[in-house]
């Protein structure tokens, strides 16, 4: 069971929920840049929430499928065909062999999900599939997909081959069910992100962290997988700080002597020698993967109660959707 690249789009990689445990090591975490996309992805197509798909930032790329197989698209409004129809989003469809899947460009968002059932097979190294792009490891021989590559699939689940079966429509055939829109209502253009203070708050000048919460930031053409740079309002310190470099994660906002934020992400590396002023809350991060160059964005301040509120009640919806999901295994 393969997946033929035709054309890789801007950029595709093979992506899970990250490389765990290899901080110590200096390797980073990685992974999927909107982790919720994912997991939901993967929950459409029977799979394990952590296993491989594809992540496809700003273009689509062209794929031929040479079996039956149960896919789902999440993320970004990323529009995606297949002979001339578009393939609904959010939502389980069985794709058939020979059908060839295009993409175009993004509308909103900045990345999109794909999940086939099995999984994306390719080797595990440091007990991750992500493809980490600065080391050339994981992922399809650690680089971005390209034209010719082929990709293997992993042995679909009972859940996803009794929902296979009950789907017949060509040139493919989707679930009369899906995803709530509720749940994935929070993605949204220039958003304000939800940050706690961080461990440097209070070395920064009066001005600079009223500035902070009060204006907003252009996340500029230099952003990444590795981080976005921000620029706005200069945030200083209140005198010269050194210090040594210490743990970093992702949603960390560290400033350099520049005065202008850098919001780690996916790819962030494991320690950081700037002040961090804050973190976004995990329950954001996803809202962030979806920002794109030229957008703005603002931080609002929430203790560190509330952050925890917020992914509690992240994890119990996504528990419920995975409940609801099992359910509907007979179509």
């Amino acid at each position: 069971m393969s997946i033929t690249v035709l054309t890789p789009g801007f950029l595709t990689t093979v992506q899970d929920l990250g490389r765990i445990g290899a901080q110590r090591y200096g390797v980073t975490v990685g992974g999927a840049m909107d982790p919720f996309s994912l997991r939901v992805a993967n929950l459409l197509v029977g799979n394990e929430e952590g296993d491989a798909g594809l992540e496809m930032t700003f273009t689509g790329p062209a794929l031929r499928f040479h079996q039956d197989v149960l896919i789902a698209i999440t993320g970004g409004d990323l529009p995606l065909h297949m002979d001339g129809r578009l393939l609904p989003r959010w939502r389980s469809v069985l794709v058939k062999a020979g059908g060839i899947l295009r993409g175009s460009g993004m509308g909103k968002g900045s990345r999109a999900y794909l999940a086939v059932a099995g999984g994306i097979s390719v080797p595990s190294v440091l007990g991750s599939k992500s493809t980490d792009l600065k080391a050339g490891i994981g992922g399809y021989q650690g680089r971005p997909l390209q034209e010719g590559d082929v990709l293997e699939i992993g042995k679909p689940s009972p859940w996803a081959e009794s929902l296979m079966g009950s789907l017949h429509d060509f040139p493919f055939a989707a679930a009369h069910w899906q995803v709530s829109p509720k749940m994935f209502s929070f993605y949204r253009e220039n958003p304000t992100l939800r940050v706690i203070r961080g461990g440097h708050f209070h070395l920064f000048d009066r001005a600079s962290r009223q500035k902070f919460f009060r204006e907003e930031f252009l996340v500029t053409p230099q952003s990444d997988r590795m981080g976005y740079r921000l620029t706005g309002p200069k945030v200083n310190m209140e005198k010269p700080y050194e210090m040594i470099s210490e743990a970093v994660t992702v949603g960390t906002i560290q400033v350099p002597p520049d005065g202008n934020p850098i919001l780690l992400m996916a790819d962030r590396q494991t320690t950081g020698g700037y002040p961090k002023i804050a973190h976004v809350i995990t329950a954001d991060l996803p809202v962030v993967a979806q920002v794109k160059p030229g957008e703005r964005i603002r931080f609002q301040e929430v203790s560190l109660e509330e952050a925890w509120t917020e992914y509690r009640l992240r994890e119990r919806a996504l528990k419920q959707l995975a409940e609801g999901i099992r359910a509907k295994g007979n179509g």
